[in-house]
């Protein structure tokens, strides 16, 4: 395991910091952590204000308000349709992304940065729980491997950026997360915005059963976005190294299990169905986060509880979610 050095130490709250993507679920999450620790000087800005993928642009901002603190949460992001059927949208919007931000913030000199990638980096078949050094050791999962590579080299632009410059850029790999703010769209969202949404209207419609994709059986890990927005300050004050720092709770549950949670969540009361001709995706997924926990920190929201959680906020903002 790399050695873990603690130079960087308490953040300065006064200090120019940029939320990149902050009105995403976890850029928006980072930020109300940020502003609950007193950070007074947060540079926030709408894609409709500034667009990443314009390489002028972001070179014109970073030149203009001069950040000392990064966090790169902005990317394009969906589910497993979404990527399958738009591979060349994640990849491109992705890498325009994040080499203009990460090349505007090196320009400028900007000391601290974390980059926000995503566990589909890893190999489908790796190892489980998946190791930090699983990275490059096999194939990815198809059905998302156009924004897994698109992450991959944004790892690796920070290690490049390291090792030529010795700026103390990190990276952190979240596993699945869930919370505020998620997309709940019937067509773009990840698997438990998706099954939070079904389950809500299933109850609402008066349904007596509700048919999810897939078998059930695939494993997946979650993490509260308020947990991550944790892991991430604490990274930034602790932590100083080359290699990516895998987050997640290092608990995982099938499928099945977690669409249990979402029903008694909802209060759904009929019966459930799988259709296993839709695609389960990769087996399990779960990731070996003791590297993250040897750095003092762990996660404090359980499933279930922010589950319950979730539901209600979906609830109170139905009718303003991207859906």
């Amino acid at each position: 395991m790399t050695s873990i050095d603690f130079s960087p130490g308490r953040l300065d709250r006064s200090t120019p910091t940029f939320v990149a993507g902050h009105r995403g679920m976890v850029g928006s999450a980072i930020r109300r952590k940020l502003e609950a620790e007193g950070f007074s000087n947060l540079l926030l800005r709408s894609r409709d204000e500034l667009d990443l993928t314009d390489r002028a642009a972001t070179f014109d901002f970073f030149r203009r308000t001069r950040p000392r603190l990064v966090v790169l949460a902005a990317a394009k992001v969906g589910g497993i349709v979404a990527n399958n059927t738009s591979p060349v949208q994640f990849l491109s919007e992705n890498l325009q992304i994040q080499v203009n931000t990460l090349d505007a913030a090196l320009e400028v000199g900007v000391p601290r940065l974390l980059f926000l990638g995503s566990s589909c980096i890893y190999p489908k078949f790796a190892p489980q729980p998946i190791p930090e050094t699983s990275l490059l050791t096999g194939t990815l999962e198809p059905t998302n491997d156009a924004y897994a590579i698109a992450k991959i080299a944004g790892i690796l632009q920070v290690q490049a950026v390291r090792r030529q410059y010795r700026l103390p850029w990190i990276s952190v790999m979240p596993t699945n997360l869930y919370g505020p703010e998620d997309n709940f769209s019937t067509t773009t969202s990840h698997v438990l915005p998706a099954l939070i949404r079904r389950y809500d209207e299933a109850v609402v419609a008066g349904s007596s059963s509700v048919t999810n994709w897939g078998t059930g059986s695939p494993r997946r890990e979650f993490l509260h976005v308020d947990d991550m927005a944790s892991a991430c300050l604490h990274l930034l004050e602790n932590y100083d190294g080359p290699q990516q720092v895998n987050a997640g709770t290092g608990e995982d549950h099938t499928i099945r299990e977690i669409a249990d949670m979402v029903s008694d969540a909802t209060g759904f009361a009929g019966e459930t169905f799988w259709d296993p001709a839709k695609p389960d995706g990769t087996p399990r997924k779960l990731l070996d986060v003791s590297l993250l926990q040897s750095t003092g920190w762990k996660p404090s929201i359980q499933l279930a509880d922010g589950i319950t959680d979730t539901v209600r906020w979906f609830r109170s903002h139905r009718s303003m979610l991207r859906c």
